[in-house]
């Protein structure tokens, strides 16, 4: 038989030249290639396109939320002017309204102009202001602990962010209608619970379909948009100087984010596939190689860490076929964080940090209202000084490294610190205590913004809003405590200020470098892989 018509007669059989090379799969199916989150951005959809970019911005929009209901009390809550209504028990030596006759004096703008013209927090009442702002942090405290929780388990982070928005509305319209003091704190306490899983809830949800490489400057950009709300708030304050009236309008923002921009945002792709909705993960990972001109094969399969790394060991042919669209959920909790030693050790070094460097934060900023300029202006002001701070520590992010930069930005900031303690609160001295002050808050911004890139990264995906919200639960507690320390007055704040930024910066020298690590799905993932390092504090 010629070899002409041995082909056509293999041809007619079916028969298929690449049979002896390539034996076809028993049952039909050939086993997927499985690659983990950050291995498919990076291969096949592209760490940050045009869909990671519109995401990012609309997502991050929560955080001028965020800066707009936490600061909205330095506006409803300040002490407006007054002057005299008669010339009888109203002499003009008096220093303050606590000195004159009742019915001598009047508030400029009206009795409704603030909270404390309204109910009356002056002299000895004075010290419920502070109450209505630690109530307020303590409500923050407790809501990212709420929703870091929420949203890694069923609700999601889209679906928690979602509430906090809606929550954020209602709460802030509600208050404007406090008929008294402690319905106004009431309320306060409901917008805090509320406002303390917003950013947070967006932060993980602008950064987790990131790409390895971009992660970094990615999640520190988030804070611009925190001043950029501070500042709005600046000029919505100047137009609404009625405090009741503040209120609604500074909660017409969070109305246009639920029905503006959440209908657009996707869930995020990491939560997806921890929870076993695989399908779900791949639709959006297509979608984000659609959107960034890449192509994603249908051979490849997004799949957790854990399961790429023992991906290598021998399978049956049952085993060989493509993977189901749906798993097990993963879940994880705030015991979870606990009941492993590598992340307990981290969780407890974060809460820490975190709270240290909230105390001097939050601290500096109070301490730079009371300057005794126009206070829309100053605010202004300083939400836009921060800004650079978050310009540098991103530039310098991925060349320095997470732990080196954290630790210089919080030694900067505490050297300051440490400096304005020792000068004096007159002439000249009061200049150079205000000068070390900025420098001081310029270089903490740098650190607060930077330790939610770091924190993020310290933690597994099936707990890391569960972790973060830990720690911004202990960056409340810090907002909460700081109001106690400028109250001491004098060179003491500095001085407790510039202890705290040193010890925090002495603490992240015992966590170990993120840079260019990948973010971990499962405990079990992240364990294994830190297990071949040296030493896991390195």
């Amino acid at each position: 038989m010629s070899k002409s018509s041995a082909l056509s007669t293999n041809q007619q059989d079916g028969g298929d030249l690449r049979s002896p090379l390539i034996p076809p799969a028993a049952d039909g199916y050939s086993k997927p290639k499985k690659v983990t989150m950050d291995q498919m951005l990076e291969k096949y959809c592209g760490e940050f396109g045009w869909w990671q970019l519109r995401h990012f911005v609309l997502t991050s929009l929560a955080w001028a939320l965020e800066g707009i209901h936490t600061m909205v009390m330095i506006f409803s809550d300040r002490e407006p002017g007054w002057r005299c209504s008669t010339s009888r028990g109203c002499g003009s030596t008096a220093k303050s309204v606590c000195d004159l006759e009742p019915g001598s004096w009047e508030w400029f703008g009206g009795i409704g102009s603030s909270t404390v013209s309204e109910f009356g927090l002056i002299c000895g009442q004075k010290y419920r202001v502070g109450l209505v702002q630690a109530l307020f942090f303590a409500g923050c405290m407790i809501g990212a602990g709420v929703f870091g929780h929420l949203s890694d388990s069923k609700l999601g982070r889209k679906g928690s962010l979602t509430i906090v928005c809606i929550l954020n509305a209602i709460f802030g319209c509600i208050t404007a209608f406090s008929s008294d003091y402690w319905t106004y704190t009431l309320f306060r306490f409901l917008s805090g619970f509320s406002t303390g899983g917003t950013g947070l809830c967006s932060f993980v949800l602008a950064t987790e379909p990131v790409g390895q490489s971009w992660r970094g400057v990615a999640g520190m950009s988030t804070f611009y948009f925190f001043s950029t709300g501070i500042a709005a708030l600046s000029a919505i304050a100047y137009f609404f100087q009625l405090w009741r009236s503040l209120y609604i309008a500074s909660s017409v923002p969070s109305v246009l984010f639920v029905i503006l921009v959440l209908p657009f945002l996707h869930e995020s792709p990491r939560w997806c596939l921890v929870r076993g909705k695989v399908d779900e993960a791949m639709k959006i990972m297509h979608k984000i190689a659609i959107s960034n001109g890449k192509h994603l094969p249908d051979g490849v399969l997004l799949a957790l860490d854990s399961e790429v790394n023992n991906d290598d060991a021998p399978h049956s042919q049952s085993e060989s076929k493509l993977e189901p669209d749906t798993k097990e959920a993963l879940n994880g909790s705030l015991l979870d964080v606990l009941r492993f030693p590598l992340t307990r050790f981290r969780l407890f070094l974060a809460v820490a940090i975190n709270f240290f460097c909230s105390v001097v934060y939050y601290g500096l900023s109070l301490n730079a209202v009371n300057l005794g300029t126009n206070l829309y202006l100053n605010v202004a002001l300083n939400a836009v000084a921060e800004m650079p701070a978050y310009l540098i520590t991103a530039l310098v992010l991925d060349r320095l490294g997470r732990k080196p930069l954290a630790i210089w930005t919080m030694w900067f900031s505490g050297a300051f610190c440490l400096a304005g303690s020792l000068m004096k609160g007159y002439g000249t001295w009061k200049i150079v205590r205000m000068v070390c002050g900025v420098l001081g808050i310029f270089g903490m911004a740098g650190s607060y913004n930077l330790l939610f890139v770091y924190s993020m990264e310290l933690f597994p995906t099936v707990v890391r809003n569960a972790a973060l919200g830990c720690a911004t639960q202990a960056s409340q507690m810090g907002a909460i405590l700081a109001p106690l320390v400028v109250v001491l007055g004098g060179g003491i704040p500095f001085a407790v200020f510039g202890a705290c930024g040193i010890a925090g910066g002495l603490l992240v020298m015992y966590l170990p470098e993120t840079l260019n690590r990948p973010l971990y799905d499962t405990m079990a993932g992240m364990e294994e892989a830190e297990a071949e390092k040296p030493c896991i504090l390195a």
